[in-house]
């Protein structure tokens, strides 16, 4: 018998992208995989059902479910679709799990084996699993180009017949993959661009994108490429250097986010109400509630006479590519247990044991299981 995917039409709101798109269908078909589909599950992507050959479609998402090996989508599914899985079946999503408590307790109580793609190791060997960071680099082209049409200039240099107008200045902070996108769109756009980040050998990343450093002197590396928590003695330190370069910007980019953690703050109200009259904040961790302790997640608004823009679900808005870019992660990923028709999970590969996150009745995420037993 053929390995049975189902994958499922995204539900939650603002959610366009599609977990499985038409030529990466066509390879799970190569590797033994009969393939089910929600009835318009790419439509929010543009990608419609006649698009995907060899492939079954159906309406109800528990029907779908029911019978299947693997199930794969963008967000968790819902409390019902997830019940309707068959025990011991494998899911494919990204999960968080300290926002999905009573999720991650029914995932593990029916035995699923679950990959969430959140937990995608940061190792050379996972990068061409990692959604995390595929999904970031589309944030950050996107956040230069959301920049650029809510500033009231334009971000290059331009000469006409009345005279020259100056490069805006363009300030990235938090140079993690979204960040280096941004630093590199806004470039290209050509704006002035200056990056900042608490990790140093960030540094070398940002000149080598045509983009000077913003220099603190303060080292903040922690574990799984992330930045660890400053102590107050270091956020006065990088204040007093920082501010300086936020209130000459016209326009900020900032990207620092720490899955399952809040957003760190990096532009306080004092700073804010320093900057240029018609300067816009772009602040890509409202996800976390924002690195700007004015952003409202979800909504542009105007503090005095600047403009802090806090879209949630980026990648999102660039459905198309970011479906694209997601479901080859996820085949990537299913590769490693698909063999000849067969779900064969090596728990001694890196990648497998570190991106599940239950199987077999037990959390196997350490952090996971602490956030679901304590809530």
């Amino acid at each position: 018998m053929p390995v049975k995917i189902a994958v499922l039409k995204e539900t939650r709101a603002n959610e366009r992208r599609v977990a499985l798109v038409p030529a990466v269908a066509d390879k799970l078909t190569k590797l033994g995989c009969e393939i089910h589909m929600q009835t318009g599950a790419g439509a929010a992507s543009r990608i419609p059902d006649s698009a995907y050959k060899n492939v079954t479609f159906a309406a109800n998402p528990q029907g779908l479910v029911s019978d299947a090996d693997i199930v794969v989508s963008v967000q968790p599914p819902s409390m019902d679709v997830a019940d309707a899985m068959k025990d011991g079946s494998v899911l494919i999503s990204f999960v968080y799990p300290h926002k999905e408590v009573e999720l991650t307790k029914l995932l593990r109580d029916k035995k699923i084996t679950t990959f969430a793609m959140e937990l995608v190791p940061r190792i050379s060997r996972a990068q061409a699993m990692d959604a995390l960071s595929s999904q970031a680099a589309l944030s950050g082209y996107y956040a230069a180009l959301l920049g650029s049409t809510n500033l009231a200039r334009i971000l290059p240099m331009m000469t006409t017949a009345v005279g020259s107008i100056r490069p805006a200045k363009c300030l990235v902070m938090g140079l993690g993959v979204a960040g280096l996108q941004a630093l590199a769109t806004a470039r290209r756009l050509g704006a002035m661009t200056e990056g900042y980040d608490v990790r140093p050998e960030t540094k070398e990343q940002a000149e080598s994108l045509g983009a000077k450093f913003v220099d603190t002197g303060v080292d903040a590396r922690g574990e799984g490429g992330y930045a660890r928590e400053l102590t107050a003695e270091e956020k006065d330190k990088i204040a007093q250097v920082v501010t300086k370069h936020i209130q000459q910007a016209d326009l900020i980019i900032t990207t620092a986010a720490i899955p399952g953690r809040p957003s760190p703050k990096l532009i306080s109200k004092a700073q804010v109400d320093g900057m240029k009259n018609g300067a816009v904040i772009v602040d890509l961790a409202a996800e976390g509630g924002g690195n700007c302790e004015y952003t409202k997640p979800g909504e542009t608004i105007q503090v005095g006479q600047v403009t802090i823009v806090a879209p949630l679900n980026v990648p999102s808005l660039l459905a198309e590519h970011a479906s694209e870019l997601y479901a080859k992660n996820q085949l990537n990923l299913i590769e490693l247990f698909v063999k000849d028709g067969v779900i064969a999970l090596d728990w001694e590969d890196e990648v497998i044991a570190k991106t599940a996150l239950t199987h077999g009745g037990d959390i196997r995420n350490e952090a996971a299981k602490k956030a679901v037993e304590s809530a």
